[in-house]
């Protein structure tokens, strides 16, 4: 057997990690550009972070050793100093909103940002916006949104808080009847809020309850902070894993708190003086915060997969274990099929929630226009997409970061590698702005409820919205789903109708199914998935023909990684497509082995470019803050610079040592002792 060769490891990784570059073959700033948009906000995002970068108070590395009250505190320096910054250098909202987000920190100011100050503008009169708007956009007030209770969240028609009308003083009067009203988990309302937006169930003088409403209540004073009377409000205490421990999630109790007539957010429903009620146009136009924060998850969750696609990928470049290569050394850990079948689809989905998310922002800014006219047609339609893709992109981002942190070994459970933070961190998703497993019926009430008016023929097909455009197949005039065969994986308009053909029959099966008959437990998962997934796919197609104006090799490139995530896609969807016919067992062999053939191709061919892919993000070391994803691939010396920041490698011998170490080895040091002295009588 051959001497294994001797290697620098420290040096090894930074030549694997050049040589993983030179293989590149796309232009790693063209496809940046891509994902930002265009060079303009590429130049916008590097020239911020050159100033937040400079800021000593902005470094990332001793955040892990802060308990959470230092952690809570500390975010709140960074809320004050990046106000000054955007003051000093007169930022735009843009400017201020891109910052914000380069900081990748966990602050009590995201939720005034994120949901009321966009409820200000969705839904405010103008007498609102007359009296606050500037207080609102200034940071002169900061904001919250009030909805969860103790007792209910997702289900916003069962909230107890009421504000009923007075109309002898033209006040409502806000109240928490009962414990489970409490309002609960409350970003920002714990210790930072001033006032907030809540939602409560509108009671009229004569005691009809109208539903929920939102209002505006100031619930802290301006002059030193205390809470106003009648306001009972704090922080909820720490969260699992001690996750988010810099936001002060909380808790408020009204007792009977009076507010002016006008602090009612009545854009489109409004009480008059005398007490009777002005009808919306539509009744959901209140979750209109609810929809902004839902669009927005969407591209967040995609950067957020890329910096896991980026740190993983990275790290298993440099990383060598296991089985010799042809030059003696150990294998790159990315190069087994075990490792580059979990990442790449995770780079795929980033890039594709990324580009989705530009799609949905670009949907909702077009409804939001046309519901200040008043006119409410895209919104039932709108509001059953975003419940969907919600729980698609929180549900795969939960996954796909743990999977990155796996792939990574016993370093991946480091906090210093950085996944843990971002997997605990966006763990909430899945439960906050609604509960995954709870909007999935949602979803599935707007498709059935639009495939049954399709069935009876009284919905025109060729006017079918995006989201709902596969219902199309079930029309009278469509042709015969498709017969899969070994072809059907290498077209892409192929793989979509194949996903489209899945949803429109799952959801006619079930449509058809008789009101007595029985269904099993999880099909609002599967039809929600399936729906959503066909729009998706048809968006992804979307995005692969527009690649042309990408240079030909970056759009071969990225269009592979779409490819791979339509296939993977179809992969995970297997027993869909079984159950419902689409593909066929004919008892020759395995009718799934094709597909999985061509997924295992596409990786090996953007193996190459998963470095260049990951570059692509634009992450810098400082805004990935992870020991193992740095960009040189000197990931143990960093590894190491960063164990000796540990606090408690201060001292030589712990402080534990003396008062409760040294008893106990001292104890069992005599006790040794004594059984050696009866082992040598015997």
């Amino acid at each position: 057997m051959a001497p294994r060769p001797i290697v620098d490891v420290n040096q090894q990784t930074v030549a694997d990690m050049k040589a993983a570059r030179s293989r590149t073959s796309i232009s790693v700033q063209a496809v940046r550009n891509y994902l930002y948009g265009g060079q303009e906000m590429w130049d916008l995002h590097e020239r911020l972070e050159k100033i937040l970068v400079q800021e000593p108070l902005f470094d990332k590395q001793h955040r892990d050793f802060l308990g959470r009250t230092d952690q809570f505190v500390r975010a709140a320096a960074i809320i004050n100093r990046l106000d000054e910054l955007r003051r000093m250098h007169n930022w735009s909202e843009e400017e201020y909103n891109t910052a914000s987000s380069l900081l990748s920190e966990t602050t009590s100011t995201t939720l005034h940002d994120r949901a009321f100050q966009p409820i200000f503008v969705g839904q405010g009169s103008p007498a609102l916006m007359d009296n606050y708007w500037d207080l609102v956009y200034e940071k002169g007030i900061q904001g919250c949104y009030l909805q969860t209770e103790l007792g209910h969240g997702t289900n916003v028609a069962r909230l107890e808080t009421t504000s009923t009308y007075i109309p002898e003083t033209q006040e409502f009067e806000i109240n928490s009847p009962s414990l489970t009203s409490t309002k609960w988990w409350v970003g920002a309302l714990g210790k930072s809020a001033t006032h907030g937006a809540v939602q409560a169930k509108l009671i009229l003088p004569d005691g009809k309850d109208m539903g929920p409403h939102l209002f505006f209540v100031q619930l802290r004073s301006l002059e030193d902070h205390k809470p106003l009377q009648g306001i009972t409000v704090g922080d909820i205490g720490p969260k699992a894993s001690g996750g988010m421990a810099s936001q002060d999630q909380g808790f408020a109790r009204f007792d009977h708190v009076r507010i002016p007539r006008t602090n009612m957010f009545s854009k489109f429903a409004e009480v008059t003086t005398e007490g009777s009620y002005i009808q919306p146009p539509h009744a959901k136009l209140s979750y209109g915060g609810m929809m902004y924060i839902r669009a927005n998850m969407i591209p967040a969750s995609g950067w957020t997969i890329a910096k896991a696609a980026t740190v993983a990928i990275r790290y298993t470049t440099v990383r060598r274990q296991g089985e010799l290569d042809a030059r003696g050394l150990e294998r790159q850990v990315l190069t087994y099929p075990s490792t580059y079948y979990r990442l790449l689809p995770i780079l795929s989905r980033a890039f594709v929630f990324i580009e989705l998310g530009r799609y949905t922002i670009k949907a909702l800014t077009q409804m939001q226009q046309q519901l200040a006219n008043r006119d409410t047609s895209l919104l039932p339609e709108m509001h059953a997409l975003l419940c969907g893709l919600k729980v698609f992109v929180t549900t795969h981002g939960i996954a796909d970061i743990e999977t990155a942190r796996r792939s990574m070994g016993g370093h991946g459970y480091s906090a210093f590698a950085g996944l843990g933070r971002l997997y605990i961190e966006y763990l909430p998703a899945a439960t906050f702005e609604g509960d995954n497993f709870v909007l999935d019926g949602q979803v599935v009430r707007a498709a059935t409820k639009l495939c049954k008016a399709v069935l009876s023929s009284t919905t025109d097909v060729s006017k079918l919205l995006p989201s709902s455009a596969y219902l199309r197949l079930l029309s009278t005039t469509s042709k015969a789903p498709p017969q899969v065969t070994a072809s059907t994986w290498h077209n892409v308009q192929s793989v979509v109708l194949l996903l489209e053909w899945r949803a429109a029959l799952m959801v006619k099966n079930f449509t058809q199914t008789p009101t007595s008959g029985d269904v099993d437990a999880s099909v609002n998962q599967r039809l929600a998935k399936a729906v959503t997934e066909a729009f998706v796919a048809a968006q992804v197609g979307e995005m692969i023909n527009n690649l042309a104006n990408l240079p030909s090799e970056d759009a071969k490139v990225v269009g592979c990684l779409y490819r791979l995530y339509l296939l993977t896609c179809a992969e995970s969807a297997l027993v869909d497509l079984l159950s419902v016919g689409l593909i066929r067992h004919t008892g020759a062999g395995d009718p799934t082995q094709d597909l999985r053939l061509v997924v295992k191709a596409l990786c090996i061919e953007v193996f190459p470019n998963a470095i260049g892919l990951t570059d692509a993000f634009g992450f810098s070391d400082w805004s990935l803050d992870s020991a193992l994803g740095v960009f040189d691939g000197r990931v143990y010396e960093a590894l190491w610079q960063r164990v000796q920041m540990e606090p408690m490698n201060k001292d030589e011998v712990t402080p534990a040592y003396a008062p409760y170490i040294r008893p106990m080895l001292q104890r069992g040091q005599a006790a040794a002792q004594e059984k050696m002295k009866l082992k040598s009588r015997l």
